[in-house]
């Protein structure tokens, strides 16, 4: 499943906020969106998931005006795991993933074996099913990530959309959660803070700037020493690792180059 996204704009007041966004994302991809903190990662996501409304530009999933779909299609079609893990009322754990399995009810529905074979799978790969009859609210803001993962796991969709997963994840989490997302084999769109880990599992990058897209391409093409200055406005060393063969990027002291 695929998406298109052609000259997205959104601001805030007076401010533009991201400007003239274009992406496409093909079936199959595993893509990332990288750039420093406020340079718009995170707008371009929520107006892509219609957490947002854009000021102007159209969204096109698998074919279809993403901002034309019923809420109920949409959510058939695309899932998402946000920063922000919030919920208002105080589930437990499997009824916050059991959530994932309303869209693919009618209003009269009740829950099957099968539905529930799937979200006890999902908490499970997530390595959360010894948990579920936890109270959500009473869970750290890593163990938060891995239901909401598991929530989009169970939705059962063709397309994810990550918002940094892994920010309040340790780093055994953090492979964890990249390593099961990218062996769903869907297709991937993921704002990502870590630039290693973005060099690692992403075949195509697109970098922020202030609130425009400052370069495109595979990982090789854009984690350069000279494009991560120009972003960043750090040194950094870029190897290719000898046990991954993907790129190692090493941030340098001010004062310090290559």
């Amino acid at each position: 499943m695929g998406l298109e996204v052609n000259h997205l704009s959104f601001a805030y007041t007076d401010k533009n906020i991201i400007e003239d966004i274009c992406l496409n994302v093909k079936d199959g991809d595993f893509v990332g969106i990288i750039g420093p903190n406020g340079s718009g990662k995170s707008t371009v996501l929520k107006n892509l998931y219609r957490a947002l409304k854009p000021d102007c530009g159209e969204v096109i999933l698998d074919g279809e005006d993403l901002y034309k779909m019923s809420n109920k299609k949409s959510a058939v079609k695309l899932g998402v795991v946000g920063q922000e893990n919030f919920i208002p009322f105080d589930f437990k754990v499997e009824e916050i993933v059991w959530m994932g399995r309303s869209p693919h009810k009618g209003l009269f529905d009740g829950d099957t074996k099968e539905d529930r074979d799937i979200v006890m799978h999902s908490l499970e790969l997530v390595g959360m099913k010894d948990m579920a009859k936890r109270n959500y609210t009473h869970l750290s803001g890593g163990e938060k990530q891995r239901v909401l993962l598991a929530r989009a796991i169970a939705q059962q969709t063709d397309f994810l959309i990550l918002d940094e997963p892994t920010n309040h994840l340790d780093i055994y989490y953090q492979l964890e959660i990249f390593d099961l997302v990218k062996s769903l084999g869907v297709t991937v769109l993921s704002a990502i803070h870590d630039l290693n880990i973005a060099a690692l599992y992403c075949n195509k990058l697109y970098v922020l700037k202030e609130g425009c897209v400052f370069r495109t391409g595979k990982p090789e093409e854009i984690l350069t020493p000279d494009v991560i200055f120009q972003v960043y406005g750090v040194n950094a060393d870029v190897r290719v690792h000898p046990a991954t063969q993907k790129l190692s990027i090493t941030f340098l002291p001010r004062g310090m180059s290559m």
